[in-house]
Parts: C-alpha cells; structure tokens; sequence
C-alpha cells in the first residue's frame, strides 16, 4: 500500500509547489498606467512635502510631487479652488490623496484596466482607514464646493475646471453627508471607507510616518494573497477531479 501512495504524494507536493508560485506578485510593487506614472517605482530621494513618505519607492517624480502641492496644478490644471479658497486644513487632506494615488506603489490588488484618453488603468475600492476618511470629512465639512463626484461633469473651457451652470457652491457637508459619502463618492468610488483602523494591516493608510516604515506593504500582500485564494478553486478544480479519481483507483487496485 505504501508505494501506491508515492505518486500522490509527489502531486501533493508538486500542487503545494505551485500554489506558493502563484502569489499575486504581479500585485505587488507596482505603478498604475496612467499619465504621470512612472512606468516601475523606485527611489525618489527629492520627493516634496507631503509626498515624502514614498521617496524610498515611489512611482512618481520630485517634478510631479512639487506639482501635487499647487493650488492649480500643471499636471490636470484642476483647482480645489472653484468655490473660493479651500481651506488649507481641508487642503492637505487632497494633496495627500493626490501624493498616494500618484506615488503609491502599493495599489495593485485594486488597479483596474480603463478605457479613457488619459490613463489606461485607475484604482477601485481600495479600503481606506476610518481614520482617515473620517479626519478628511472633519477637516473638509466647512469649505466649499459645486460637486458630488469631481471625476466628471465640469466646465473646462476656461482651460480648468469650473463649475458647470446650474450647481451651487454649497458646504462639503452638504454635498458629503457622511464620511463614506465623500471618500467614495468624490472619486468615483476609487475608495471604499474600511471598517478597519489604521495599523490593522487591512486598510490603506492615507498618512503614514515613513520612519516606521509602509504599512501599505503588509495591507497590499494581504489582499494579494486574498485574490489569489479566489482565483484558485476554478482553476484547479479539473486537477482535484484526477486526483480523486487515481486515488480512488489506486486504493481499489
């Protein structure tokens, strides 16, 4: 009996083999095809301000970094300014939205292909921290805008962006009711407020202290690994079938 287990044995180890090859490594280390994007990520030793945390491997330019920083800025001449001066506490939390979605290198469980002009690939849903989401709506209630969703409907011919005729310039609270209501809505759902807290390992954090490290690592190999578990059943269930049916014949022989 023994040696008839030998060939199912060598299958078990030769499919444990495999399954670890599988990680989702293309998910890892990685940078969106998009317009300002580099095409790997790497060191950025002259990363400005708020983007700094990703000057040891980002996937953006100390160019693109100052630029993130400017009220009106050259890369999508888009301005947070079209309802009077955004208030810079408010402020900050976009230009660190805007440092993470053009530095981060660790979005890759959620890049996703598109079909626009401008980029190929965008992010969706990506679990952003309570935390986060929530100090973005505290610091933002206050200052104004026209708008629900900025991915679409403004007026640009002025060359930047401008509210469209018919909208009003209302509080952020008014348009955003919630904290989910702005971190999912403002972008067309390219974040989706987690119900887990910063330092969990299961949410991206928007702000973090490079000093200690990027915890978005650890958040983008769990959900790697995730979408390689729900990938694997389908594939390997005509494999499973052999092995039931030789092991079956093998036992019965």
């Amino acid at each position: 009996m023994p040696w008839k287990l030998t060939p199912l044995l060598l299958f078990l180890g030769w499919m444990t083999s495999v399954c670890s090859a599988r990680t989702r490594t293309d998910l890892l280390n990685v940078c969106m095809d998009a317009k300002h994007h580099k095409a790997e990520p790497g060191p950025e030793d002259k990363l400005h301000n708020q983007c700094t945390p990703w000057k040891k491997n980002a996937c953006c330019s100390a160019r693109v970094s100052q630029e993130l920083h400017k009220d009106t800025s050259s890369l999508y001449n888009f301005t947070w300014d079209h309802c009077g001066k955004m208030e810079p506490a408010c402020q900050r939390h976009f230009i660190q939205d805007n440092c993470l979605y053009e530095c981060s290198p660790n979005l890759g469980p959620w890049i996703q292909e598109v079909n626009q002009k401008w980029r190929k690939e965008r992010f969706l849903n990506v679990p952003l921290c309570k935390e986060d989401c929530q100090s973005w709506w505290e610091d933002c209630r206050t200052s104004y805008t026209c708008k629900s969703n900025w991915h679409r409907g403004w007026d640009w011919t002025s060359g930047s962006n401008k509210c469209p005729t018919g909208t009003i310039c209302r509080t952020f609270e008014a348009y955003f009711p919630t904290p989910a209501a702005l971190c999912e809505g403002l972008w067309s759902h390219s974040y989706k407020l987690s119900n887990y807290s910063r330092g969990s390992g299961r949410c991206i954090q928007m702000w973090f202290d490079p000093a200690l490290g990027n915890p978005n690592e650890e958040v983008a190999r769990f959900y790697a690994l995730a979408l390689t578990a729900e990938a694997w059943p389908q594939s390997i269930r005509p494999l499973l079938l052999c092995l039931a049916l030789m092991l079956s014949l093998w036992l019965h022989d």
